[in-house]
């Protein structure tokens, strides 16, 4: 969600969603940016919480780019940590992307988040992300973007 979005869009429009589609909460991930957690933090907190209380999870997009402090991530319950494509991209050969994409990953997990590395394109990266214990990964390794029935098809359904 942009920020103008989840700040005019309320809860109960989810939460209808979810009602209406019978997808159960926890198979949906709702992306934030750092910047928003700056902003009136008591309102994304209450917001974010919400959410949750449906089983919705947060994910923290493009981590490692914004302005946030870390003591933002002890306020907020958030479920997954994007690590941005700048960390990935030059993984395999840049030691200060290596050590960072790491420590993101291990902080992550002692915080009880999952991660998420976007940008691989590489089978090196791939590796070495997984090596790192990163949860999840995704980019043109694995695929280009595809419409919806192609997406299908790759799931096998």
């Amino acid at each position: 969600m942009s920020p103008v979005q989840f700040e005019q869009s309320t809860s109960s429009t989810w939460i209808e969603y979810l009602a209406t589609t019978e997808v159960l909460g926890h198979r949906i991930t709702v992306e934030i940016t750092e910047g928003l957690l700056i902003k009136d933090s008591s309102k994304v907190k209450k917001r974010l919480l919400e959410l949750q209380n449906y089983g919705i999870e947060v994910s923290i997009d493009d981590f490692g780019t914004g302005f946030s402090a870390l003591s933002y991530l002890k306020m907020f319950d958030i479920d997954y940590l994007k690590i941005d494509r700048s960390f990935v991209s030059n993984l395999t050969e840049d030691e200060s992307d290596k050590a960072l994409t790491e420590a993101i990953i291990v902080m992550a997990h002692k915080l009880g988040m999952k991660t998420i590395a976007e940008g691989v394109e590489t089978e090196a990266q791939r590796d070495m992300l997984n090596a790192f214990g990163c949860d999840y990964v995704q980019g043109y390794f694995y695929s280009r973007p595809v419409p919806a029935i192609e997406f299908e098809k790759l799931l096998g359904n």
